[in-house]
């Protein structure tokens, strides 16, 4: 009990508890970001009102995301601030850069064009504000390396010098905090997972409204054709996009992997539960180990497949447990217990992040031929923009009603399939490189503030898992109740193209200006 509610270890779980949480939000902000400033551009470009309605729908889900997000990430700040001094004394020099870029750079970019994006829609020109959506999208991509070069320098610190004075670490390259070959892998895996993660969220909402829109239909009730409309091209975009993107985050996960091989030979052997060295080394589909032992009890592997994944050929040795273990402690001292992490945490959270993940492409490829396009299927089975398109086995031959409504239902499900696997995947990496908080530098154990007494990391911890809980009800209530009301399909896109000087120039302007019938008006939030 005592060791359960150390200072040590509430300030483990704080950490954990308030990053998973963030991430629950960054990636699909990022991933939101371009799906609306897609969908705006394609309205500029063609004028259709399926894009201006698809525009308004995905960016006000953006915007209830960006918002919560925000406010996980300022109480992030703060645990890190109460919990991890020395930490902080330690990293410092080098952690600030990074993230003094994120606030100065990323954060200017969408909090500026955020705000032009939501209050200009009748007062910029139509061009310039897409533009300001792609900044946005823009300022979450620049703010997600920043971090990602940070969290990286901690897997793999280079550019830097030790202070002997302080013992603190000192920047002196900070192009090689940014460039090194652990941020560019680490970024590419985190973006492709991100869109994977936005595309699933759009198939999940548009198989809703669509499967409600099919039953309506079959109940000989009208529907509204421009939210079918609408909803049809945002499935096509969005199961496209999942499967694209997890096509990318296997391969980007695949570059990841060689290079967490060659910098933290434990955490892939933790990952593989592979106790001592092999070659050729097999890749482990499942097993039960016994890790007092040492050994696993049971399991199931494919010969080959790890030094394949390790070293690109099916016969170099990989590095198990016990040898990493030693070669580790050898070389910073202690015992080669204190170098092996959690197996079991590590060993399924690799595989969850890989099959939860998977399940949402796979689902999404399913999805695509079974909504494919009308010259794929006979003329009698083909349906029109203006109806929930049926799911089609073949040609001629329609899923029957219960597997119609399952399908339907596992593309409403595959909204959160991603979301899991993105905080096992943070879990996975964050665990897999333990002791150290800097790899090879800096452990854990030495990080955290020694002036925060038990209580009073106790009471933060209860107060943050509080305000956490609230702030989940809100953003879960806000966007269901947003996504399940769906696109105001009665609203119209601007009627006029304003200028940023002179009169308008677009349908419905007189050559006037229309400041003065303008002045009169209250000033109203776009949403």
């Amino acid at each position: 009990m005592e060791l359960a509610l150390s200072p040590d270890t509430l300030a483990r779980w704080q950490f954990g508890l308030t990053t998973v949480y963030h991430y629950l939000f960054v990636p699909l902000t990022i991933s939101l970001a371009a799906i609306t400033a897609g969908f705006e551009t394609a309205w500029v470009r063609k004028g259709a009102e399926k894009y201006f309605h698809a525009t308004k729908f995905w960016g006000k889900l953006l915007l209830i995301n960006l918002a919560i997000g925000v406010a996980t990430g300022l109480v992030q700040e703060f645990q890190f601030g109460m919990n991890w001094s020395d930490y902080s004394k330690f990293v410092g020099d080098v952690f600030g850069a990074p993230l003094a870029m994120e606030a100065l750079i990323a954060f200017f970019f969408e909090s500026t064009f955020i705000g032009l994006w939501i209050f200009g829609w009748d007062k910029l020109p139509k061009k310039i504000h897409c533009a300001c959506i792609w900044m946005v999208a823009i300022g979450t991509t620049f703010s997600a390396y920043f971090i990602l070069a940070a969290n990286s320098w901690m897997q793999h610190p280079v550019g830097y010098t030790i202070d002997r004075a302080t013992g603190a670490a000192h920047l002196n390259d900070i192009w090689g905090v940014l460039t090194q070959k652990t941020a560019l892998v680490v970024f590419t895996h985190t973006m492709t997972s991100a869109f994977l993660t936005g595309g699933a969220f759009v198939v999940g909402i548009a198989s809703y409204h669509l499967w409600k829109i099919r039953r309506a239909r079959a109940a000989g009730t009208s529907t509204d054709t421009k939210r079918t409309r609408m909803m049809r091209t945002s499935l096509r975009m969005g199961l496209v996009m999942t499967v694209t993107a997890g096509i990318l985050t296997a391969l980007s996960g695949d570059q990841l992997g060689k290079v967490m091989f060659e910098q933290q030979p434990m955490k892939m052997a933790a990952a593989e539960a592979l106790w001592e060295t092999q070659a050729p080394a097999p890749f482990s589909v499942f097993a039960v180990g016994n890790v007092a032992a040492g050994h696993n009890s049971v399991e199931l592997s494919v010969p080959g497949i790890l030094s394949f994944l390790a070293h690109d050929d099916f016969h170099t040795a990989v590095p198990g447990i016990h040898q990493t273990a030693k070669a580790e402690a050898a070389k910073y001292g202690g015992s080669p217990d204190d170098y092996v992490p959690n197996i079991f945490v590590t060993f399924w959270g690799f595989r969850l992040m890989i099959g939860i993940g998977l399940t949402a492409s796979v689902a999404a490829a399913a999805g695509l031929w079974l909504t494919r396009k009308k010259k794929w299927l006979l003329p009698e089975h083909r349906t029109g923009d203006d109806e929930a398109p049926k799911l089609m086995l073949t040609a001629s031959r329609e899923l029957n009603p219960f597997f119609t409504k399952w399908g339907w239902r596992v593309g409403m499900a595959s909204l959160v399939f991603p979301l899991i696997a993105n905080s096992i995947g943070w879990v996975f990496t964050e665990m897999g490189r333990q002791p150290w908080a800097v790899f090879g530098l800096f452990k854990t154990a030495d990080s955290v503030s020694p002036g925060v007494s038990q209580t009073e990391m106790l009471i933060s911890l209860i107060v943050l898992v509080t305000l956490y809980v609230i702030l989940g009800w809100i953003n879960v209530r806000l966007m269901k109740k947003y996504a399940v009301m769906g696109p105001d399909t009665d609203e119209q896109p601007p009627a006029k193209d304003p200028r940023l000087r002179g009169p308008s120039s677009g349908p419905g302007g007189s050559g006037t200006r229309d400041d003065d019938a303008d002045a009169d008006k209250p000033l109203t939030f776009a949403y």
